[in-house]
Parts: C-alpha cells; structure tokens; sequence
C-alpha cells in the first residue's frame, strides 16, 4: 500500500523534484477573489507578460476551465495533475472550485488534483468537501506563527467580518493551523510555502519549520519575496539563491526542504520550467509575441570576464559559460570557445555551438548578433549583475518574463544614462 501511494505522489511535479521533468501541470484560474490582502502581494488578471503567483491571462468559469483542460491534454502529453492556485484564493470562491473539481474528476479521473490556498477558508466543512472530491495535494501558504510578525505581512482578513492587525494575523493563523490539522486527518499531502520578506520573517522561517511540522506537514517551499510594483513591499530585495540556502538550512532540521519551485502563474501549462500558458492564451492577448523556440533547452550562455558577473560584450567574448539549473541551485555545466572575430558565418557558428541553450546573457549586443542567434532559438538578454541572480529570471521566471526582457532590453541604460533595473522591468 505505501509503495503504491508513493507513486501516485511522485506524479506531482511540485511535490517531488524527481517528477519535474517528466510529470506537468495545468492550472485552471476560476478563483479570481481573494480573503486576504498581503503586502506583498498585487495580482494583475490580464498581463501575459509577467511569471508570478496571482497572475493569469483571464479568469475561467468551471465550464470553459473543463474545455480549456481537454485541449490541453490533446497536446501536452505530461500533464498528471490539475491545480487550482487562483489568481485569488480557491477557498475564497468555492462554488467555483469545487466545480470544477468536480467536472476534472468527471471528465478527467485519472489526473491528481490539487490546490494551494492561503488557509484562511480551511474550515471543517470545505475540508471534507475537498477530500470527498479526492483531492490529494494541498498547499498552504503560512509566512508566520507570530502574530505580530504575521500583522506585519497581512494589510487585512476578511470572512464573516474584516479583521486586521494582529487580530487579522492571529485569525488567519487559527485557521491554517486547524485546516493543517484538519487535511492531514483526511490523508492528504500538504506542502507548506513560506514567502521570504527580509527584515519581516526571514529571522522566523525556523520556527514555522517547526510549528508546522509538528502538526504533520509534509514539505516546506520556501520562497523569496518577488518584489511587485505597486505594493508596500516592491521596494524590499529578492534575497539572492544564497541567502535562500541559509534560511532552508535552517528549516531543514524540522521538515524537508524544496528548491525547485517556479513560483508559477496561476494559469501555468506544462512542465515546471517549461510554462506554455502563452500558447493557449486567448489570441488577442498573446498577439506579437511569438513562440520561443528553445524554452525546453536545459542550458544558459553566460558572457563573463571574471566568472561572477554578466558583464561583456557579446561580440569581444572568445568563451562562454554554459549554466544549467540543477533544482537546488545553478550549476557551471562548461566554458566553450567562441568562433573568431572576422571569420564569416562566425553568429551562424555560435547559433549551433550554443544549440542546447534557450539563451545567452550578455552585458551589450549587436542587432546583427541577436537576430541570427534568435533563428537558432536562442535569445541575447542584455542583464547586469551577478550570474546566479540573472539565471533566476531565466530559468524560473518562464517563457513570458523572457520576451518582456528581450523586448525592453533590462539592463540596457536608457537616455540618461542609468541602468534600468531587473526589479523595474519586470512589471508591464
């Protein structure tokens, strides 16, 4: 009997990083209200050109979600589980959700269905509603067990009354302890995400470790602050991978660690890493932007002088490194020599040298250069900074955040003179 549910959760690719290759997802956005309003926090429900929790391209009734699931699994053989992560809370619409639900469990059986919630709407009753709809995996978002670091992050909660503050913390808090409870009575799987917020909870990221995994978490996702324009928090640094494996380091003795999340959108497609939500949004929105032909590619070209920054010039490189994302962290695959200046077809020679790479970071660029790479699949993004910090907007900020960087040229300066930052350019 354990072996055979061990294989049934080796199918979630956000559970289990030994599925992340071979096993996707499909999220159907039909949540689009949400209970509580965090700091961090600011969904957009109409951009395609951003990769983040609370972001979808439009927002599904549990009928259109059910057709748009079947033409998904006409063609994309890897789905195994169907998610609901928004773009609000699922448990915040529950007519909805449990729709839903309930026509994937008609039309579609043989996929595991999950959720990920803020915990706020974990009562009792929608417990059992969700583990008599044979969901299996669920997904808490718990950044505190403090209270008053809890008032810090959450702005309000809202069920039959609005609180805020500390009461507004130490409520929501209640209810994602007794729904952790309360789905792990049931039998399901519950994987707990703790957003990182430097100088609010990231001294306190052992101690929700701790709390949760008393109670029977399964895994803890830990996750850094992405910093959303228009937020309380869009100022705040994302910590770098670095800082990321202190902290899981210190949670890590309480309950096992993930490293392998996307942080991906609330319509995301596919294989983690590999988000086509692009490709079936509606035509008008995905119009001018065009499929990237090495998204699947396992590879990045890095253009660097000393091995730290991404800080040369495409056409003065004689070797680049090639960078690979290994779940836990970023991993320096090679350095390859580049073809010599002056000789003919020399882009034509590097779009082949570089054919396992969806991309290569560059401080600068030709016109020339970018364009005959990108007939090879391979995108030239102008960055500034440290490699590893780049590679994370590649690797996981999925197939939209490329082409925005691509066509705004982040890190290129501007008329004045200045940079223009990575955080800056993310937005629409």
């Amino acid at each position: 009997m354990g072996e055979a549910v061990n294989a049934v959760q080796l199918k979630h690719p956000c559970f289990h990083r030994e599925a992340k290759g071979s096993h996707g997802r499909v999220h159907l956005a039909v949540a689009p209200r949400c209970n509580i309003q965090c700091r961090y926090c600011n969904r957009r429900e109409d951009c395609v050109n951003e990769s983040r929790p609370g972001v979808t391209s439009r927002v599904l009734t549990p009928p259109q979600a059910i057709e748009h699931l079947l033409h998904v699994l006409d063609v994309e053989p890897s789905i195994s589980v169907v998610g609901i992560a928004g773009p609000g809370d699922p448990l915040a619409n529950p007519e909805a959700t449990f729709e839903t639900l309930r026509l994937v469990k008609a039309y579609a059986p043989q996929l595991l269905l999950c959720l990920s919630t803020n915990g706020l709407g974990l009562t009792p009753r929608h417990v059992a509603t969700l583990a008599g709809l044979g969901v299996s995996h669920v997904t808490i978002t718990i950044n505190a067990v403090d209270p008053e670091i809890g008032a810090q992050i959450y702005e309000r909660v809202r069920d039959d009354r609005v609180r805020a503050g500390r009461e507004g913390a130490a409520h929501l808090l209640a209810r994602q302890l007794e729904g952790l409870v309360a789905l792990k009575a049931k039998g399901i799987t519950v994987k707990i995400n703790t957003v990182v917020i430097p100088g609010i909870n990231e001294h306190h990221v052992g101690e929700v470790a701790r709390r949760v995994a008393a109670l029977g978490a399964d895994f803890h996702n830990c996750l850094p602050l992405h910093p959303a324009p228009g937020t309380p928090f869009a100022g705040l640094p994302e910590l770098t991978p670095q800082e990321m494996t202190v902290i899981r380091a210190q949670a890590s003795p309480f309950l096992a660690q993930m490293a392998h999340c996307m942080r991906c959108r609330a319509d995301a497609v596919g294989l983690l890493g590999q988000d086509r939500s692009l490709e079936f949004a509606p035509d008008d929105l995905k119009a001018g932007i065009p499929t990237w032909a090495g998204a699947g590619r396992p590879h990045v070209a890095v253009a660097t002088r000393e091995g730290i920054l991404v800080n040369q010039h495409l056409g003065a490189a004689d070797r680049l490194e090639i960078w690979a994302d290994d779940l836990d962290g970023f991993r320096l695959v090679e350095r390859r020599d580049c073809p010599e200046a002056g000789v003919e077809g020399r882009w034509d020679a590097l779009g082949r040298l570089l054919g396992d790479c969806r991309a290569v970071l560059v401080a600068a660029a030709g016109e020339t250069p970018r364009g005959v790479l990108e007939t090879y699949g391979v995108l030239t993004l102008e960055m500034e900074g440290e490699i590893e910090e780049c590679l994370v907007k590649v690797f996981r900020g999925g197939l939209a955040w490329a082409h925005v960087a691509k066509r705004r040229n982040v890190g290129k300066t501007c008329g004045c003179g200045q940079t223009r930052s990575l955080a800056a350019e993310s937005a629409c």
